[in-house]
């Protein structure tokens, strides 16, 4: 290549500017990514999977890799599992549900295949402090959930990903399952360097992640999340998770991701030809996301700046990838002209050769994380290059293809308006199992440990007071009211010493009962996140061996 010097070849040098520009953020990616570290567990953990954590799974077509998935969940001991269906779907995965642990796994339905209203609708039967969303393939480690809960000891922190990687569905992996495996190590050092440059992210992926129950009931969310529309008018099924991710970051949620061993799960891919439908239907919801969060909602420049901009960075990439073809070409065009007529001395099989080497060096350095673990992947790297600028291509097409928002590779997903349409309805005929204002179920207490452990609870979830005190989210500081009215609260305890507690943001009102009494008590009510809080237990008192409270109500007895 030196003999090119000879010629004038003002083409090289923005050749050169792109690679180097390419590369140098690569080598930051890396190193920035081993800098990192996942939060460790705690000595004495607030949240307790068995007592904190519901599991929601939506899907319609789940087959014999569900048991081992769901096998692999009920090792984290989990409360409880929902299996979120269409009604024609219920019998079938009841069957499913039964076959591995009925006692533990519920399977609820909604009128029409729908994603996001089969999430919502796991929502609103949710009683637990922590939801994690799953894939009806994702297999976990068994370490995956303390792990996980791990993270919300930070009070400010409400959602929480995963890294992953692939599990082949046969035997051996098709390339198909090779290039999800390329994609998704690639995907692991990204998201684990963005978490330790500015602790944001572009997505906490779909396949497995942990929120906030508190965030989610929120009616504000639910309505946002269930009737999403681009530009106003075609509604969105898919994305979830980018929905998801941006609302932690447009309410002042913190995220994280544990990218590590301990919560590395197992997903299936598309063996073949179809994985490029999932692809494009990601891509479609990557255009759409970030570019809601650059220019629409512009939380993210001053929340996450490096992932704004790793967002800007990959709107252009598509563009300085092909720009190297198409400079290697003109390349090729001038090496076949005489020098006098202004060819290139250099022959145009020299090109190809030496621009082919550079891409077969780079490419296989970019994918050594995941060649150390599988060194016999190294023979689709060739297919790896092709496949990137079949993307570059791709990332355009679904550029201009926007408004598409069909699923593309799941069957059975009908006409979203229709599904949410009737979802509505249901809700407002009050034919759906629970409402959006679900009470949580209290806490017991189980020695000093768990008096410990409410009591970090009680922080987050009492009085305005301790909520400033403990720096929560702005957004959530902003969303306590105190309405100014006391309130008789009327407790009834399932246990042998029932206990009913209701904070606000002045006072406290305690409602004892035995077994399935009643008891009185007073004390300001407040809201947060638009549903009574007072519903809820914060303290975690009660001396029963079950959970004692169950529900609570409140009636206004005079105005301050």
């Amino acid at each position: 290549m030196l003999y090119l010097t000879s010629d004038n070849f003002p083409i090289f040098l923005p050749f050169g500017v792109i690679g180097f520009y390419r590369y140098f953020w690569f080598c930051i990616r890396l190193a920035a990514s081993f800098a990192y570290r996942p939060i460790p567990l705690p000595q004495s953990p607030t949240y307790l999977a068995d007592e904190d954590v519901t599991i929601i799974v939506p899907t319609i077509d789940a087959g014999d890799e569900f048991k081992d998935a769901a096998r692999s969940w009920l090792v984290g001991n989990p409360k409880e599992i929902l299996i979120i269906t269409e009604e024609k779907m219920l019998g079938p995965l009841q069957d499913l549900a039964n076959a591995v642990d009925p006692e533990r796994i519920r399977v609820l339905t909604v009128p029409f295949a729908n994603k996001r209203l089969q999430m919502s609708h796991g929502i609103k039967n949710t009683t637990t402090d922590i939801i994690v969303f799953a894939d009806d393939d994702a297999i976990w480690p068994p370490t995956l959930l303390p792990y996980v809960l791990a993270c919300f000891e930070d009070q400010k922190i409400g959602g929480v990903g995963t890294s992953q990687r692939v599990q082949p569905c046969g035997k051996e992996m098709t390339v198909w399952e090779v290039l999800a495996a390329f994609r998704l190590s690639i995907r692991n050092i990204e998201i684990a360097c963005s978490t330790h440059i500015d602790g944001g992210l572009p997505c906490l992926s779909g396949r497995t992640a942990a929120y906030r129950t508190i965030i989610l009931k929120d009616p504000e969310f639910l309505h946002g999340f269930t009737h999403d529309y681009w530009l106003g008018k075609y509604q969105l099924n898919s994305g979830d998770d980018k929905f998801l991710t941006r609302w932690m970051v447009s309410h002042g949620w913190s995220t994280y991701v544990q990218c590590c061993k301990e919560t590395e799960l197992l997903s299936t891919m598309k063996p073949n030809w179809r994985f490029l439908k999932q692809v494009l239907r990601w891509t479609r919801n990557t255009w759409r996301s970030d570019l809601r969060s650059l220019f629409m909602e512009r939380h993210i420049w001053t929340a996450h700046p490096y992932v704004a901009y790793t967002m800007v960075d990959k709107l252009f990439n598509p563009f300085t990838l092909l720009a190297g073809p198409c400079l290697v070409a003109s390349l090729v065009y001038k090496s076949t002209l005489p020098s006098e007529h202004g060819g290139y001395h250099l022959p145009w099989w020299n090109i190809l050769l030496s621009y082919f080497t550079w891409l077969l060096a780079t490419r296989t350095a970019k994918l050594l994380p995941h060649l150390w673990y599988r060194p016999q992947d190294v023979i689709y790297v060739p297919a790896f290059i092709v496949f990137g600028y079949y993307f570059a291509v791709m990332k355009l097409y679904a550029l201009c293809t926007l408004h598409e928002t069909g699923w593309g590779t799941r069957t059975g997903i009908g006409d979203i308006a229709a599904a949410t349409a009737a979802m509505d309805k249901q809700d407002k005929q009050g034919t759906s199992n629970v409402n959006a204002n679900v009470p949580y179920e209290g806490q017991s207490g189980h020695g000093v440990q768990s008096e410990v452990r409410n009591e970090k609870k009680s922080q987050f979830y009492g009085n305005d007071s301790h909520i400033s005190n403990m720096a929560a989210p702005p957004a959530m500081r902003r969303r306590v009211l105190d309405d100014g009215q006391v309130y008789d609260y009327r407790g009834r305890g399932s246990g042998s010493s029932g206990t009913a507690i209701g904070s606000g943001s002045s006072g406290t009102a305690v409602a004892s009962g035995s077994g399935s009494g009643t008891a009185h008590g007073q004390g300001y009510e407040y809201r947060l996140g638009g549903f009574m809080r007072s519903l809820r237990d914060p303290s975690g008192r009660g001396s029963g061996s079950e959970r004692d409270v169950m529900e609570m109500e409140s009636y206004p007895m005079r105005t301050e």
